[in-house]
């Protein structure tokens, strides 16, 4: 049974950081594509980052530069390390994996608010 399991969200204020987590299970994981999107209230959910098989990386424009993504395949966990947050930042941050010819698989999702 594939599970993604993530956390690390929470209340912050402007300007501050959180790191996301997401643990995976029953998949291979250094064969899937791992990437965070985020659905804010009456929004479509985005893409936030992604990163390949090989490390490369992909972010999204609005959070260039304050956003890390990165893998550890010995623990099979994604990370997104979030810096300078702002309001326009909240949302349901979502971890998904995905393997070439397979359908994604989602996480639950974890909540981050950004608020003073």
């Amino acid at each position: 049974q594939v599970q993604l399991v993530e956390s690390g969200g929470g209340l912050v204020q402007p300007g501050g950081s959180l790191r996301l987590s997401c643990a995976a299970s029953g998949i291979i994981f250094s064969s899937n594509i791992m990437g965070w999107y985020r659905q804010a209230p009456g929004k479509q959910r985005e893409a936030v980052a992604v990163i390949t098989t090989s490390g490369s990386t992909w972010y999204a424009n609005s959070v260039k530069g304050r956003f890390t993504i990165s893998r550890d395949n010995a623990k099979n966990t994604v990370y997104l390390q979030m810096n300078s947050l702002k309001p326009e930042d909240t949302a349901v941050y979502s971890c998904n994996a995905k393997e070439l010819n397979r359908a994604p698989y989602w996480g639950q999702g974890t909540q981050v608010t950004v608020s003073s």
